[in-house]
């Protein structure tokens, strides 16, 4: 149970950054929305690591590794959407 409750806040993390965006409030060069992404997808990778789940590792691990990425760029004064 406790780790159903874990991967909803990880999904509701990531779900908040993609809604943000898609409603105009924020864009993918904003900061909080590509942490909101890392620390989403982080969480969800560690449960599907716990869960053996090969394909969701996959995605969730890819969507850390991009978010990560973006996070870094942003910090380093970058676009990560190259505009």
């Amino acid at each position: 149970m406790a780790l159903q409750t874990i991967s909803v806040v990880g999904a509701l993390a990531i779900l908040a950054a993609y809604a943000t965006n898609q409603f105009g409030w924020t864009d993918t060069s904003n900061l909080p929305y590509q942490v909101a992404n890392l620390v989403g997808s982080g969480i969800l990778v560690v449960v599907a690591v716990i869960e053996v789940q090969w394909g969701f590792i996959l995605l969730e691990g890819a969507w850390a590794a991009i978010s990560l990425w973006a996070v870094v760029t942003i910090l380093r004064g970058g676009d990560p959407g190259g505009h």
